[in-house]
């Protein structure tokens, strides 16, 4: 059997911008080995795989699907910059609309729009939440990534925040803080399996709402991902929670430029919602 591999970018319009995932529309009869092989060869820092939806999940007939992800290393229970890719590739396929997807974190619904001849996904996170992160713990992983604690940025205090994963949120007093990157993997990879980490979010505040960010990544097995939206929902409940931004906001989110993959993160929040939206923009590598 071949197993047609799309590759798409997401979080920019342009093919080498962004956050490039595989994307299998049909993984029936696809097991967990043959998944992560195929994550691994293509080697981008997730691949999506469709297959039917479980009985009962809400959408549309035809527009409903269960979507898993593998790194090139593991299964991760979410992954924004996929469902991105996916929903745009389904875009280009049935149409712009509402899409519902059930992943190992929850259902997440996904709005896929059209402009100009570019299509647009937008993802509704999980229920978020945030906690504390542990002196000893904290003091570990500013040691793996060689940051003095003076580099902090004493508005964001660091905490481990949660929309479908786990990501360590920690604020950079300065852009040149946060464009310097050069970590010790081994050691920030085996805090971050303790932790049940997907990525570190690194952040610094451009303006009220605008940020630039950085999201190392090893337990993916890839240093740094260059767009990551469940790190983008995660911080924008973090943010919202700690009062950095109003409760009805719009933040937007660079990340990748230090990589030469420049993308752009929408982050929407919602009075009464606690749920977060983060929405890009997707195009197909050829």
């Amino acid at each position: 059997m071949t197993t047609e591999v799309l590759r798409y970018t997401a979080f920019s319009s342009d093919p080498a911008g962004g956050n490039p995932a595989g994307v299998v529309l049909d993984a029936a009869g696809l097991d967990d080995e043959a998944m992560l092989g195929i994550a691994a060869g293509l080697g981008y820092s997730e691949t999506a795989f469709l297959t039917a939806p479980p009985e009962g999940l809400a959408g549309e007939p035809g527009r409903a699907f269960t979507v898993r992800y593998f790194s090139p290393k593991a299964e991760v229970p979410f992954c924004g910059h996929a469902t991105v890719a996916t929903a745009v590739a389904l875009g280009e396929r049935i149409g712009p609309g509402e899409l519902v997807l059930a992943t190992r974190a929850g259902t997440v619904p996904v709005s896929v729009t059209s402009r100009d001849g570019l299509l647009r996904a937008t993802l509704t996170s999980v229920q978020p939440h945030t906690e504390e992160i542990g002196a000893a713990d904290l003091a570990e992983a500013l040691a793996a990534l060689d940051w003095p604690e003076a580099d902090l940025d004493p508005a964001f205090p660091p905490r481990i925040a949660y929309a479908g994963a786990r990501h360590l949120v920690l604020g950079a007093a300065t852009r040149a803080r946060l464009a310097d990157l050069a970590y010790d993997f081994a050691r920030l990879e085996a805090l971050m399996r303790r932790l049940d980490l997907t990525t570190v979010q690194l952040v610094w505040r451009a303006g009220p709402t605008e940020f630039h960010v950085r999201d190392p990544f090893p337990v993916g097995g890839v240093v740094e991902d260059p767009a990551t939206g469940a790190a983008a929902a995660a911080f924008g409940a973090y943010a919202r929670e700690l009062g950095l931004v109003a409760e009805d906001s719009v933040l937007t989110l660079h990340q990748g430029a230090d990589l030469g993959r420049p993308g752009v993160l929408t982050v929407e929040l919602r009075a009464g919602d606690p749920r977060v939206r983060v929405g890009g923009e997707g195009v197909r590598i050829a």
